[in-house]
């Protein structure tokens, strides 16, 4: 494909070049834009041509009338996070609708667009000195915009260049991307760091966003030939273009800046001239020579003003270049003229002129003679001091290559200063970095640094990437002991609450030792570490609480954030240890009104003990904590507990019975916060090993607890190993396999004796008992039943007691099928007090089989229920297993009245549910109360209206509240 870009195409050098090779990825990055919502990706090597793509695209898409916003990322930038960003959506003054027609939370952006700032709602109020909460602001901003703008494209290019708050800005945008945005990416992958992908971490399309991802290869020889008959004429250059091809490599830009010298001035050479001048070279000229030989071709001011271009490496006017180049306002003008026609420098923005590519900025640095490049970056620091504000960044960066080390230091710290208080904790983090890697730096300003630096990685978005920072910190062996401490402290916390690895409670209880002149962090290291459950940990909690507050109080401190911190870690400690009285200081604990840290404190005490309380049976409770958690995260930019807050929602969703879409919405919460793996795979693949048991996929189930088992081994809580373990087994006895579930239970039944978590059972102790007496183990069944009931003693722990019920009733059934029941009572209503209907069931089918020889009728009417419940859920397996139940003991031709023909009169099971309708009650009350599906309960409450003749409202009417 050979097409013109744009005005002046082919009339020129430099002016542009046909297009070619390019046919399919254009059509491909058409094709999707022009479907949103699309996210597509365009690779390639320097100069392979991506901007070229990208401008071709915009120029077809902009004359279909979909608008076209392009920002663009700088290796030398200053700190302004968001910047590329900002700057393409400065570009939507004519696109915007009016103010009415935008979402408040757009208001965001009005302080980084001035000039649209009337247009836009008001900013809204944030906490000060959070940069996360700036950060979800701005998200939720660019978010709001793009979706009122309506159809358009937004570019960013070479996000390679790009600042941390900038990637994961598009990352978030990426997977939750407006209806009517088409996304496009630019990026080099040899210029990112090692391990890393574009947006710094994987990314994979969510569902239903289109989309592709381009990778640009380099030209072929017949590509090339035809570049250069587009550009000379077939009669200039017929013969060029093997010679062409290879001395480009078949690399675009390169084939270009040859075409630039070989047809200037145009018709002058004869074509032999043209192909003995390009064979002439010893090896292939590559874009050096291609520059090298413009720029020696220049006369003196020209050569001046490249040469101050090239040190200050970023779009500069022409008084700006004068001056750092040392030239009069006309030799400088001279001097950028020049350049220009050359095809060294190009107009960027209005009035700022630029290297046409940055491999051709390179090329000129290095042609500048050291002394001079010396001088000029001297010049630079000078000219960049006078402007208001100055930018910090370069002029740390010309300090530097000016060889003043010692001032070097104090810039560097400067702009890494001012860069975090902006948020680009990108810009900082490097800028630090790069201060520590100097061998000669200051002992008092290296422990600056190395605090700043871990302070950003507490807070980054990437934790393996802030894990391995901190790590390379403490191997930093000229910081002090209490500093190495600090940094610890940073560690093991992100490694137990990000990583979802306890191997960080090594780390605390190192940093405890390290922090002893420190005793407001050594309190927090303590009060963490009493989280810890595995390796006999449980019984040291306490300690370590006590020890921290004692650390406190010795040390004369006040410090509210580590005393929240404290009272947090021990709330949440009484929810998981079922102690009763945790919930009224829970509600007291401050939402509002307090430093961030302290609320910060109050959300994580919240989280925790919802998460707590979901194990222990207070679904309803947890429901509540976790909508209090909420707001409080979306406040304070807490990522992670936002994350864990919402995928708690939607785990107390599946334990009530609402199973229909929960793996796409286990999906879009992954695509919305991939990052807070592994801690969210782990909750992720429980639910779907329990909802691929239930439907007897039982390969699937196992795969799933096989993935689940090896987050939990490297988790702090008992819970995980023990849940895995209970799954693994239930398998094992549906295939009719009792010597491998007991197996399995036993070392899971050994961790738990350990750790004594008998509040939080989660399903183990039921499942121990039934794998053991299928075994023959009936000892260990006893054994394990009265421990439990033992360690219960006194806990307010409703699940764990209707699973120790559950147990009681199996271990009973074979000689006391009268306690059995009795038991297997107790285990239905309190399931159904907590509400989970798919536990309600298994208790009804357990009763059922218990009563089936001395009270069919009611066994009947119990394994129905259970039947009932489960086709409802969707539990295929379990449906299954009760009609078998149901044949196997007789019980076929005894189902219950409700499902025999009453013609208009009421079954029993529809009068029941026409007493509920009396009381008011609703759908999901009357299947909560029953045991049935909310699906099965909208067919009686339709059968029941229409035996009584009569609406809903006027049921009462026809049917008295005393039956």
């Amino acid at each position: 494909m050979a097409r013109t870009a744009g005005p002046g195409a082919g009339g020129g050098p430099g002016r542009g070049f046909a297009l070619v090779g390019r046919g399919r990825e254009l059509r491909a990055l058409l094709d999707a834009v022009r479907r949103p919502p699309a996210v597509v990706l365009v690779e390639g090597e320097a100069g392979i041509g991506k901007s070229r793509l990208v401008r071709e695209a915009s120029a077809v898409l902009t004359a279909e009338g979909r608008p076209v916003l392009i920002g663009l990322c700088h290796p030398l930038r200053e700190p302004f996070p968001y910047g590329p960003v900002v700057d393409a959506l400065r570009g939507t003054g004519p696109l915007l609708p009016g103010v009415a027609g935008i979402p408040p939370t757009a208001g965001a952006l009005a302080p980084l667009l001035p000039d649209l700032a009337d247009r836009l709602p008001p900013p809204p109020e944030s906490i000060p000195d959070e940069a996360r909460v700036h950060r979800h602001q701005i998200a939720q901003a660019v978010r709001s915009l793009l979706t009122a703008i309506g159809p358009v494209v937004l570019v960013i290019e070479d996000l390679h260049w790009a600042d941390e708050a900038t990637r994961e800005l598009l990352l978030l945008l990426a997977r939750d991307v407006p209806e009517q945005l088409g996304l496009v990416l630019t990026h080099r992958a040899e210029d990112l760091p090692a391990g890393t992908s574009v947006l710094g971490t994987a990314y994979s399309r969510p569902p239903g966003v289109g989309g592709t991802s381009i990778r640009l290869e380099r030209l072929t020889e017949p590509d090339v030939r035809e570049l250069a008959e587009a550009a000379l004429g077939r009669p200039g250059a017929a013969g060029l273009g093997e010679a062409l091809y290879i001395r480009s490599d078949g690399l675009p830009l390169v084939a270009e800046e040859d075409l630039i010298t070989l047809c200037e001035p145009a018709g002058s050479r004869e074509r032999g001239d043209l192909v003995a001048r390009l064979r002439r070279a010893a090896v292939p000229t590559g874009l050096s020579e291609a520059v090298t030989g413009r720029l020696d071709a220049l006369p003196a001011p020209g050569t001046a003003i490249v040469a101050a271009a090239a040190v200050l490496a970023v779009p500069s006017t022409e008084p700006v270049l004068s001056r750092v180049a040392g030239l009069d306002p006309g030799p400088g003008a001279e001097g950028v003229a020049a350049a220009l026609r050359a095809a060294v420098l190009r107009e960027g923005e209005p009035g700022r002129y630029v290297f046409r590519h940055a491999l051709a900025q390179q090329v000129a640095y290095q042609h500048v003679p050291a002394p001079t490049r010396t001088r000029l970056h001297a010049r630079a620091v000078d000219e960049l001091r006078s402007w208001s504000p100055p930018p910090l960044v370069q002029i740390a960066h010309h300090t530097l290559a000016a060889g003043d080390l010692t001032a070097w230091y104090d810039r560097a710290e400067e702009a890494a200063e001012e860069a975090t208080a902006l948020g680009d904790t990108g810009t900082a983090a490097t800028l630090l970095r790069h201060l520590l890697d100097r061998p000669e730096l200051p002992d008092e300003r290296r422990v600056r640094v190395a605090r700043a630096l871990a302070r950003l990685a507490v807070n980054g978005a990437d934790f393996t990437a802030s894990a391995a920072l901190l790590r390379r910190l403490l191997g930093d062996v000229r910081l002090p002991v209490p500093v190495r401490g600090e940094i610890r402290l940073a560690l093991g916390l992100l490694t137990i609450n990000q990583l979802g690895d306890r191997s960080g409670f090594d780390e605390l209880e190192e940093a405890v030792g390290e922090l002893a002149q420190r005793p407001v962090l050594a309190a927090r290291a303590m009060a963490a570490l009493a989280v810890a459950e595995r390796d006999g940990a449980t019984a040291r909690a306490r300690g370590w609480l006590d020890r921290a507050d004692r650390t406190l109080r010795e040390s004369g401190s006040d410090d509210a954030a580590t005393r929240a911190a404290l009272q947090a870690t021990r709330l949440s400690l009484m929810v998981r240890d079922g102690e009763p009285g945790a919930w009224e200081p829970l509600d007291r604990l401050p939402r509002g009104g307090e430093t961030g840290e302290v609320v910060r404190q109050t959300a994580r005490a919240l989280y925790n003990s919802a998460r707590m309380a979901i194990e222990t049976g207070h679904d309803r409770r947890a429901g509540q904590l976790l909508a209090e958690c909420r707001p409080l995260t979306e406040q304070l930019g807490l990522t992670s507990l936002a994350c864990f807050s919402r995928l708690g929602l939607l785990h107390l969703e599946f334990l009530a019975g609402r199973w229909v879409g929960i793996e796409e919405q286990l999906t879009g919460l992954r695509a919305e916060y991939p990052d807070m793996a592994p801690l969210f795979d782990l909750k992720e693949e429980q639910i779907l090993a329990q909802l691929s048991f239930a439907q007897g996929k039982f390969r699937q189930s196992v795969e799933h607890l096989g993935t689940a088992s090896g987050y939990a081994e490297r988790h702090a809580q008992v819970s995980d190993v023990l849940w895995v373990a209970a799954g693994r087994a239930a398998v094992r006895l549906a295939r009719h396999d009792p010597e491998g579930a007991f197996a399995l239970v036993l070392p899971a039944v050994a961790a738990l004796r350990e750790a004594g978590t008998w509040a939080r059972t989660v399903g183990l102790v039921r499942m121990a008992v039934e794998a053991a007496l299928q075994a023959g183990r009936r000892d260990f069944a006893e054994r394990l039943v009265e421990d439990a009931e033992r360690g219960l003693a006194g806990r307010d722990a409703p699940a764990t007691t209707a699973e120790l019920a559950l147990a009681r009733g199996l271990l009973l059934r074979a000689d006391d099928p009268q306690g059995a029941a009795a038991a297997f009572e107790g285990a239905l209503r309190r399931w159904r007090e907590i509400g989970r209907p798919y536990e309600q069931a298994d208790a009804a089918e357990q009763l059922g089989r218990t009563l089936a020889h001395r009270q069919p009728a009611v066994a009947a009417g119990r394994l129905a229920e259970a039947l009932d419940a489960f086709t409802g859920l969707g539990a295929t397996e379990d449906a299954a297993r009760c009609r078998r139940a149901m044949r196997d003991l007789g019980l076929a031709d005894s189902e219950p009245p409700a499902r025999r023909g009453y013609g208009d009169q009421l079954s029993p099971r529809e009068r029941e549910v026409a007493e509920l309708l009396v009381r008011g009650a609703t759908n999901q009350d009357i299947a909560r109360k029953l045991v049935l599906s909310q699906r099965t309960v909208e067919k009686h409450v339709a059968q029941v209206l229409r035996k009584l003749r009569t609406t809903r409202g006027n049921v009462h009417r026809v049917l008295p509240a005393d039956g």
